[in-house]
């Protein structure tokens, strides 16, 4: 009895880990393209990843945390180059001319891939409930970009920001390899410090941003927006991969981030959120119940 109640309390933690990140990854896309009406995309980029990696960088030294060994920094440094650097470009380049939610469509087709790269590289097998779970969510998310298709149109976002979806997909499976020899807080801080070393490039864009005349509150919400959803939001993500038993069973989270950010979106920016959205939210946390208790028996 005892330890069906613990595996319960550490499923529920599991899964609290990875709805943080989806809220918090939500809460990124319109904070996104709200400062990037301040900054450009290379100084937004550069600014946040060094308040992330200062603050996980401190907390690794204060934990005297050791540093990798000589054979495993190329993986880290491909995990941070694809997962920090590359993601990152693409994504803040491309929520430029995308709406909120829809760019968390694209941004969150990520699980697909990971699905691909998961069989592929780590071997993995889905269970067929599983699969009707994941595409559940996916039809709920198709309904959503639907309810918004006045914005979306063929443009160049559309495409970075699926290239920033392959890119955190990989990221994901790289990430789930290192957890074998290395803890979570160990992959997320040396893969972010790592990726964050190649956005130093963009210095001359952030010394002219940051001292551009913009309100003060700007730059206090990219120093936020490096703390939570560029720290604390990889942290649980990786933290839930890393426990979970199926890597499905954690990516379908990220299908509720698209809802979550069209509604901030809308509450935020005034980004046209309609009642299909609503109605697409519905069916993506449909899929979600499917995939976390049917994918599992």
């Amino acid at each position: 009895m005892d330890n069906t109640k613990t595996k319960k309390t550490r499923q529920i933690i599991i899964l609290a880990a990875a709805m943080c990140s989806s809220v918090l990854w939500a809460a990124n896309l319109p904070a996104t393209r709200f400062i990037l009406q301040f900054y450009s995309p290379y100084s937004l980029a550069l600014f946040r990843f060094f308040v992330a990696s200062v603050c996980l960088g401190i907390f690794a030294a204060a934990k005297k945390t050791p540093l990798p060994k000589k054979k495993d920094i190329p993986m880290l440094a491909v995990a941070g180059i694809i997962g920090v650097f590359l993601f990152t470009i693409f994504l803040n380049t491309g929520a430029r001319t995308v709406y909120s939610g829809i760019a968390s469509f694209i941004v969150n087709t990520s699980p697909v891939f990971v699905l691909i790269f998961a069989r592929i590289l780590l071997k993995e097998t889905v269970k067929p409930a599983c699969k009707i779970g994941i595409l559940i969510s996916f039809a709920g998310l198709v309904g959503m970009m639907v309810s918004q298709a006045t914005e979306f149109s063929f443009n160049i976002g559309i495409f970075l920001l699926l290239l920033a979806a392959i890119c955190y997909s990989l990221y994901t499976v790289i990430s789930r390899g290192l957890l074998k020899t290395y803890t979570v807080f160990e992959v997320l801080t040396f893969s972010m410090i790592l990726g964050t070393i190649g956005f130093v490039m963009f210095t001359p864009d952030l010394i002219r941003d940051f001292s551009g005349g913009f309100p003060w509150y700007t730059h206090l919400i990219v120093v936020i927006m490096g703390i939570l959803p560029g720290a604390l939001a990889n942290l649980t993500w990786l933290y839930a991969l890393s426990k979970a038993e199926k890597t499905a069973h954690v990516t379908v989270f990220l299908y509720l981030t698209p809802f979550l950010a069209a509604l901030l979106g809308f509450l935020w920016l005034g980004e046209t959120l309609s009642v299909w959205a609503f109605l697409g939210g519905a069916v993506i946390i449909g899929g979600m119940v499917i995939t976390n208790t049917l994918g599992k028996r």
